[in-house]
């Protein structure tokens, strides 16, 4: 890759094809488990542990998926959907209804953001979080409606509050069997005139409706804007004319990816990002070559990401995750370091035993990405060049590999 140079190696990982999964949900037995038992019976304690089991499986198989692949670069944005359309297991409470939301994202990820969205407005993980079960046309539930807008497809201030109301009745109807996810319209609770969205009247339907909002200037300017500030910068708006707003007019999220990673802005180290705590453990799951679901311990590796803030699958609320600077706190430091010292003692520190003290901060530079130490990281490592264990866990939480740059 370093002798191809950046722009070559990227357009590579961009035009690969998706993986081939296969059968997950048959692999990792992710199945309907039924409804709920009934209080006190004997069927509950079964139940719940099954819940657990098909849980625990399907996030190590995910963390699996983005630590193992070459370029995970499907992944990677299948995480960035996840926070975009944040859905959270804690109310979701099904494996299986769970599972299918995050293969609806893997499916569409680098694909066309109108499908997708098409696709995701009859989610019923979604529908489940945003109670859009509880929607009915006697008895409006506007919350699905909101988010639809503000977070997922149009920003904030881009609607005003009829449109709201407008939008919640034409999702009105739409049911869920909750152990299942089979969605289902029923039609004598659901508002089937015309409505007015944005200043257009029109027959909507769930799914028109959907496309409608995705095709909205609004939603080009929105989804762009939601790109530059989970890769480019948080702290700096994203410019007028911005090659990754162009890249989306025909909804391609592809392209506004290609132009993204293509642009100077991407490149400019002014624009470092802090690592994620998901995006972190990946990193030093690859490096040191530990596959989670063989880990010796997988379940803390699970415990920690919980304890970091983010879990996979645990969005906290609908707005997803923090972002880069909110990381940098002194529990969150604590946490890496200890994290980083266990693994550490199982991962694989070849690239750095197995060269002479003389050279393994610049092995360690080469092996973990990192461009060059600074003069006082380098004073810090030096101190523990004779120990690999101590020399590795140090560099995995010293400023220039905890940031992206």
């Amino acid at each position: 890759m370093l002798a191809k140079g950046f722009s070559r190696s990227a357009s590579e990982v961009l035009a690969l094809s998706p993986p081939i999964y296969g059968d997950v949900k048959l692999q990792l037995g992710i199945t309907d488990l039924g409804p709920q038992p009934r209080p006190n019976t004997e069927a509950v304690v079964p139940y719940a542990d099954a819940k657990r089991n098909q849980l625990r499986a399907m996030s190590l198989w995910w963390l699996d998926q983005m630590v193992l692949q070459d370029f995970p670069l499907h992944e990677r944005m299948t995480w960035f959907w996840h926070g975009h359309w944040a859905t959270s297991y804690t109310k979701v409470d099904e494996p299986l209804v769970m599972f299918d939301h995050i293969e609806r994202l893997r499916k569409h990820s680098l694909g066309n953001f109108t499908t997708m969205c098409q696709e995701l407005v009859t989610d019923a993980a979604l529908m489940m979080w945003l109670d859009g079960q509880l929607n009915t046309a006697k008895s409006p539930n506007e919350n699905f409606a909101r988010e639809l807008l503000e977070l997922f497809t149009l920003g904030v201030n881009r609607y005003s509050e009829s449109d709201v109301k407008e939008i919640a009745r034409v999702l009105s109807g739409w049911k869920v069997e909750k152990h299942s996810g089979v969605v289902a319209r029923n039609l004598r609770q659901s508002y089937l005139n015309p409505t007015t969205v944005l200043g257009t009247t029109a027959l909507f339907d769930a799914v028109s409706l959907a496309r409608f909002l995705s095709q909205q200037p609004s939603s080009q300017r929105f989804i762009a804007e939601r790109l530059w500030f989970r890769f480019v910068s948080s702290s700096v708006a994203l410019p007028s004319g911005s090659g990754i707003e162009s890249g989306f007019a025909g909804r391609e999220i592809l392209q506004a990816m290609k132009n993204m990673l293509m642009s100077k802005e991407f490149a400019d180290p002014a624009h470092a990002m802090v690592k994620s705590p998901l995006e972190w453990m990946v990193g030093v799951l690859r490096a040191l070559r530990i596959t989670p679901s063989t880990y010796v311990q997988p379940d803390e590796l699970l415990k920690s990401l919980t304890v970091m803030g983010q879990r996979h699958f645990f969005p906290p609320n609908v707005g997803g995750w923090a972002s880069d600077e909110a990381w940098l706190t002194a529990a969150s430091a604590q946490l890496r370091i200890r994290t980083a010292q266990k693994l550490c003692s199982y991962g694989d520190l070849s690239p750095v035993t197995a060269v002479a003290q003389a050279s393994r901060l610049d092995a360690l530079a080469d092996w973990l990405g990192v461009a060059q130490w600074s003069k006082r990281t380098r004073e810090v490592l030096n101190g523990a060049i004779t120990d690999p264990k101590r020399l590795v866990a140090l560099s995995l939480v010293c400023p220039e590999y905890v940031v992206n740059s």
